[in-house]
């Protein structure tokens, strides 16, 4: 059971001792960013308000978000910031590649990831510029592992193999929450429309690992984080991420309920009873949180 405080007349759920992360890695948090402002880049760890953000920050790891810093789309749980695409801040930057290759190489990393913000306004969802990202990773980090995690394209199939193509070694596409939650957390996205774009994505390219994962505690119940997870399954996802949704600014969805860890031990049991490779599946769990672990253990013991 959830405890519950009372705040401003309603009652919402109070933040659980399991849930309080300490931040404490100042220095290394602001040197990233210094160089991440240098090349125009962002992260989706800042955008996002990633409660990891000090810990990755602190162990050189961070997500890089491309096709700008304004989303078309307008989902109630995210606090990336959204805009229209008349303003000028919608141009996509041509160095924005370049400048990735270049903080990846700059941080040696061994383990890149990339996401980006909806980009319904571009023709092709900005699926060339995720690709040339990919490849110029590729060519600077060459012995380096690439993880994307994509939007949806609007469901525009040609757009995920372009980004295929460019040979990430793991394709990640989010549901983000239950089918029946779509039309309140995600009403520009189509539950059956990400099934199919992960679907896709395995017989498109079958030695790519795929993931996906989703945010609890906006309301769902055991019985429907099951069936996404067997939806999931179906679509010939390999690795799973299950993590607590944490309202990251009051303009966003509240949360319903903290998830307790037991819970969360629960579905990781449930989804690898499934089949999966992996199921990451805890309080603090994001979908890139860790990723490189992540991507080593289901390969390593799916081998």
């Amino acid at each position: 059971m959830s405890t519950l405080v009372t705040i401003e007349g309603a009652a919402r759920p109070r933040l659980p001792v399991w849930l309080r992360k300490s931040e404490t890695h100042f220095p290394a948090l602001h040197a990233l960013k210094t160089d991440l402002r240098a090349r125009r880049l962002h992260t989706v760890c800042e955008s996002a308000r990633c409660p990891n953000i000090h810990e990755c920050f602190h162990r050189g790891a961070a997500t890089f978000m491309i096709l700008g810093n304004l989303c078309t789309r307008g989902c109630t749980f995210c606090s990336v910031p959204k805009g229209s695409p008349a303003k000028r801040e919608f141009t996509l930057d041509p160095d924005e590649p370049a400048h990735v290759a270049e903080m990846a190489a700059q941080m040696n990393l061994r383990y890149v990831v990339i996401t980006s913000v909806n980009r319904d306004d571009l023709a092709d969802g900005g699926s060339e510029h995720f690709a040339e990202t990919v490849r110029q990773v590729r060519r600077a980090l060459p012995e380096a592992r690439v993880e994307v995690l994509t939007p949806d394209f609007c469901g525009d199939l040609s757009a995920v193999a372009r980004v295929l193509e460019a040979g990430p070694h793991v394709f990640n596409h989010n549901m983000e929450t239950v089918k029946r939650l779509y039309r309140r957390v995600r009403p520009q996205a189509h539950y059956v429309e990400s099934l199919q774009v992960l679907r896709f994505a395995k017989e498109y390219s079958p030695n790519t690992l795929t993931k996906s994962g989703a945010m609890l505690g906006l309301g769902e119940t055991p019985q429907e984080v099951e069936l996404l997870l067997r939806d999931i399954h179906a679509a010939h996802t390999d690795v799973a991420t299950l993590g607590q949704y944490l309202q990251p600014t009051r303009r966003n969805l509240p949360v319903a309920e903290y998830v307790t860890p037991a819970q969360f031990n629960a579905y990781r049991d449930y989804g690898l009873s499934l089949g999966f490779k992996m199921v990451f599946s805890g309080p603090f769990v994001r979908s890139s949180y860790m990723a490189d672990e992540v991507n080593h253990r289901a390969t390593r013991e799916h081998a």
